[in-house]
């Protein structure tokens, strides 16, 4: 089986943190979200991979290569500009077989529906959602696909498009008669509309489903897949540190006396952690990262090389790669009335949807010491921070 990935976006929904990194190499769990893709596709009997790279293509190849790591086979197809899923599709089409699975390089789907998507003839898959109007959604007609309904205030069915397909060649032509979309772009749902007219197509249904469109889902991701954290002691734990749980430690990593760390916990290679530090569960840190004395860590996702100073506090938060806190820096993460956490997406304020959000940090940042940081700020690559300074909102660099 052949699966195309199509992973060349630069994901703007997830800025600050995509501003020198594709939204598909983000780190989620340990590996890039890109690899947990591949590897569930692989679980579903695909061998054979063609990946469509453009924003940050250098770093997608130089990671994946030809496969041989992962035991499999990978191609590269190129698309130039951004210009809708069917675009992304079409720039894979000289190296598509007759037959092959389609996955969006930012949903992870569960794999006992993505083997029975692969079995059978071609077929789409959908997700049943609460608030189907925030999505595509399917119709269909004697258990088949009839249409796709894009963004609706009254929605014919809750069956949302998951964006995940088993298509054939004959997409390819569709695609070519397909019209613009209003947005000026080539849709694989306008494509499949006109497919359907002629050919029929399955639905099957996922049981999860995870998009990974803003930077919070990183922190709902590695909820979900540190259930599955196969413990690994490569470091050195230090006496009179108290580990409990599922707790993963890379290589040259060092865990000093007086630190409690409660799992699922992912700790990377080349790690400083403690002295008399807390690490509470589902917090993910990438290599290199230093957590300091007195420094509690919960629910986050620190990426590479990034340092946390003493007496620091760091709450349900993405932190980019390289940043580094000062002593004393506090990032809360709950609002007094318990509502939902407001922050920001291409520039807009949005809920969040959690009632425990901390701060959002692009690459790079640097805070002084004693800073407070409101709950759902969005900090960008590069920002300095003055000591004692307080930041909410959208926080620049100057």
């Amino acid at each position: 089986m052949q699966a195309i990935i199509l992973a060349a976006g630069e994901g703007s929904r997830m800025r600050p943190l995509t501003a020198k990194m594709p939204k598909v190499m983000l780190p989620v769990a340990g590996k890039p979200l890109l690899e947990h893709i591949i590897l569930r596709a692989r679980a579903a009997g695909a061998n054979r991979f063609v990946l469509v790279v453009g924003y940050g293509a250098d770093a997608v190849r130089s990671y994946f290569g030809d496969g041989g790591r992962l035991d499999l086979c990978i191609d590269y197809a190129v698309q130039d500009k951004q210009l809708g899923t069917g675009h992304a599709l079409m720039a894979a089409e000289s190296r598509a077989e007759d037959r092959f699975l389609v996955l969006n390089g930012d949903v992870l789907p569960d794999e006992e529906a993505l083997g029975e998507l692969a079995r059978g003839g071609l077929a789409v898959s959908a997700i049943n959602v609460a608030d189907p109007k925030r999505y595509g959604v399917f119709t269909e007609e004697n258990g088949y696909f009839k249409s796709v309904v894009e963004k609706s205030k009254n929605p014919p069915t809750n069956l949302a498009n998951a964006g995940i397909y088993l298509l054939e060649r004959s997409i390819f032509e569709a695609l070519r008669r397909a019209p613009l979309s209003v947005r000026g772009e080539y849709e694989l749902t306008d494509g499949l509309n006109l497919l359907a007219a002629r050919e029929k197509i399955r639905i099957v249904e996922l049981k999860s489903w995870l998009e990974i469109g803003r930077p919070w889902d990183i922190l709902a991701a590695n909820e979900i897949l540190l259930k599955d954290l196969e413990p690994q002691m490569k470091g050195e734990v230090e006496p009179g540190a108290i580990l409990k749980g599922n707790i993963s430690i890379g290589r040259g990593t060092v865990v000093r006396s007086g630190a409690y760390i409660v799992g699922p916990v992912l700790i990377g290679e080349e790690c400083d952690i403690g002295p008399n530090c807390y690490i509470r569960p589902t917090t993910c840190l990438g290599d290199k990262v230093r957590i300091g004395n007195a420094v509690e860590v919960k629910n986050s996702a620190i990426m590479s090389c990034s340092k946390i100073g003493h007496l620091s506090y760091v709450g349900d938060s993405v932190i980019g790669e390289s940043c580094n806190f000062g002593a004393g820096t506090v990032c809360s993460n709950l609002r007094h009335d318990k509502g939902n956490i407001k922050s920001y997406s291409k520039g807009e304020r949005v809920d969040s949807g959690r009632r425990k959000l901390g701060v959002i940090m692009g690459e790079g940042v640097m805070t002084g010491i004693n800073t407070s940081i409101y709950p759902g700020t969005v900090i960008q690559s590069g920002f300095r921070g003055l000591p004692a300074a307080v930041h909410k909102g959208l926080v620049f660099s100057k």
